[in-house]
C-alpha cells in the first residue's frame, strides 16, 4: 500500500500500486466502491499487466482517509487526487475510471491536464440527475436524514458486492459525493469531456446499448466501445472483455475497431448498478 499526505492536518490518500513500465495507469472506482477489489483482476490481466498501475481510493472511500471537513465534490476529489498523484511522481497517466470515478477523472483532466494523457471511462456518469441512478436516490435525502436513516436504507438496497465496499466508505463521503454528482454545478462532465484535447474512450456494457448522446460524443472524438456479457460493473462481469477493450483503447494512436466484444461468457456479474 502506498500513500500521500495531501493536507497539513494529515489527510492521506492511499492506493495499491503494481510496479511496471511507464506510462503509469491510474484506476478510479465509483461511488461507494474501492479500486483494488474492482480492478485487480483486470489490471493484472495479460492484456494490461506490465505497466505501473495505481489503484487509488478517493478520499472517504476504501483505504483512504475520511475527513469530515472535506466537501467530497467532484472538483474536491479531483484536486485531492491531483495532489496525491503529484507526490507519487505521476505525470501523463492513462486514467481508467468507472462510474462516478469517471466524472472525477474528467474534472481531473480538465483542471490538471499535465496529469492525464489518455482517458478511458467505464460506464461513467456524464450528466447530473440521471433517473434511476443510485446517486440521485441518495441525493434525494437531506444530509441529516441520510446520516440518520438513509445510510442503512441504502445498504439494505444494494447488492452484496457493492455493500462489501460501501460499508468501508464514510457515510458523509457517500452522501456529499452523490449530491455533487447528481446535482452538478458549472459545465457537466459531458460538456467538459467533449472539449478535452486528449484521446478519450467510453466503455459500456453492450446490453445497455450506446450511451445517451452517442452521436455527439463520437462527433467530439470520443471513441465508444461495447463490452459483451457485462453490466454496469464491466471490469468484474467480464474481466477478459474489459481488459482487452482497455488495452485496445491504450494502443499508441488508439485502435479504430468498432467495439470489443468477448467471444464467450466469462461469468455473470451480480445484478446491481452503482455509481
Amino acid at each position: 500500500m502506498r500513500s500521500a499526505q495531501i493536507d497539513p492536518d494529515g489527510t492521506t490518500v492511499r492506493w495499491v500500486e503494481l510496479p511496471g513500465a511507464a506510462p503509469p495507469r491510474v484506476y478510479l472506482h465509483g461511488l461507494g466502491a474501492s479500486s483494488a477489489p474492482y480492478y485487480t483482476p483486470a489490471a493484472t490481466h495479460p492484456a494490461l499487466a506490465g505497466h505501473r498501475s495505481l489503484l487509488v481510493d478517493l478520499l472517504g472511500f476504501g483505504i483512504s482517509d475520511r475527513p469530515d471537513g472535506f466537501d467530497y465534490s467532484l472538483c474536491g476529489h479531483a484536486d485531492a487526487l491531483a495532489a496525491a498523484l503529484t507526490q507519487a511522481g505521476v505525470d501523463g497517466a492513462d486514467v481508467v475510471a468507472h462510474s462516478m470515478g469517471g466524472a472525477v477523472a474528467i474534472v481531473l483532466a480538465d483542471r490538471h491536464p499535465h496529469l492525464v494523457a489518455r482517458l478511458v471511462l467505464v460506464d461513467a456518469n456524464l450528466d447530473p440527475s440521471v433517473p434511476g441512478a443510485a446517486s440521485s436516490a441518495i441525493a434525494d435525502y437531506t444530509e441529516t436524514d441520510f446520516l440518520t436513516r438513509g445510510w442503512d436504507e441504502t445498504l439494505d438496497r444494494v447488492g452484496r458486492h457493492w455493500r462489501s465496499t460501501m460499508r468501508l466508505a464514510a457515510p458523509l463521503a457517500v452522501y456529499r459525493s452523490a449530491v455533487s454528482l447528481a446535482r452538478g454545478s458549472g459545465p457537466t462532465p459531458r460538456e467538459t469531456l467533449q472539449n478535452l484535447p486528449i484521446p478519450r474512450t467510453f466503455v459500456y456494457p453492450a446490453v445497455d446499448g450506446p450511451p445517451a448522446g452517442a452521436a455527439e460524443l463520437t462527433a467530439a472524438g470520443v471513441r465508444l466501445v461495447a463490452v459483451a456479457d457485462s453490466g454496469h460493473n464491466v471490469m468484474l462481469d467480464n474481466v477478459d472483455g474489459f481488459a482487452r477493450a482497455v488495452a485496445d483503447a491504450l494502443l499508441p494512436g488508439g485502435s479504430r475497431e468498432s467495439g470489443a466484444m468477448s467471444p464467450r461468457p466469462l461469468g455473470a456479474g451480480e445484478a446491481h448498478a452503482n455509481d
